[in-house]
């Protein structure tokens, strides 16, 4: 029997990338999900690729009472929640000087308070069917880079309420943990490549064995790399997994 028959996971951030990545596994492994993102037509087009058992939910969670129709949603769907995955969320890159309060607030908006309420929103319910928590963050979160000072300071928090909420799990029998991508292949990638030949008036073509060979990893990661060392987590046999901070990034993430 696939390991999340019978479960209901909600993904935000779902309609591309890391998000859909691991909605079409945790689906293909016989969850139901709940996909949420803020572009309907995208959301529609991955529930789709599901197939049945997916349900739609589009919603801006930087908007204080969208986490909560989002748990509302899913209980009128599918009666439960098991899993819920806070993947939603990317921040601006740039020189320090020239990122204003209003990229800040907008990178904290989304990635830590959505995640934030959402957990707030989804938590008894996940106490009620011993489910299962886990925060998308990144490796900014423990090297921080001059041009990632939102992202990084971002991630950083969503690790560390990963670690407090770990706790209340405990307690309350909810498993607790985060996974930290590296960089992994998505529309963002390509046009970080566009911008790596720019800066070394390079070939498109050879943008990546650059990246690959300044940044010190062993490759680009592929969302699906990702979905499946989620999968694994909220499965039973990750189920000893509890408040871990993983970083699947290629070797990116040099400190101990």
């Amino acid at each position: 029997m696939p390991s999340f028959t019978g479960k209901t996971a909600i993904i935000t951030g779902a309609s591309r990338g890391i998000g859909r990545a691991i909605a079409l596994k945790l689906a293909a492994e016989g969850a139901r999900v709940v996909l949420c993102a803020r572009n309907e037509i995208a959301l529609a087009a991955v529930a789709d690729e599901v197939g049945e058992g997916a349900a739609i939910a589009p919603l801006d969670l930087r908007l204080p009472d969208s986490p909560q129709e989002l748990v509302r949603l899913s209980l009128a769907r599918f009666n439960q929640i098991d899993i819920v995955i806070n993947n939603a969320g990317a921040t601006k890159r740039g020189e320090f000087l020239e990122l204003t309060d209003d990229d800040w607030a907008d990178g904290y908006a989304l990635k830590l308070h959505g995640a934030v309420r959402l957990t707030r929103a989804a938590w008894p319910h996940l106490k009620a069917t011993k489910g299962s928590l886990l925060n998308i963050a990144g490796t900014g979160g423990r090297t921080p880079g001059a041009q990632f000072t939102i992202g990084g300071s971002v991630n950083a928090a969503l690790l560390s309420f990963t670690k407090a909420m770990a706790d209340n799990g405990i307690r309350d029998g909810v498993q607790v943990n985060a996974v930290s991508p590296g960089t992994v292949r998505t529309d963002r990638f390509a046009k970080r490549m566009e911008m790596l030949a720019r800066e070394k008036q390079a070939p498109i073509e050879d943008a990546e064995a650059i990246f690959i060979k300044e940044a010190k990893v062993t490759r680009v990661g592929e969302p699906e790399d990702i979905a499946a060392m989620v999968a694994f987590i909220v499965s039973p046999a990750g189920r000893f997994l509890q408040g871990s901070l993983i970083d699947m990034d290629g070797g990116f993430t040099k400190t101990l």
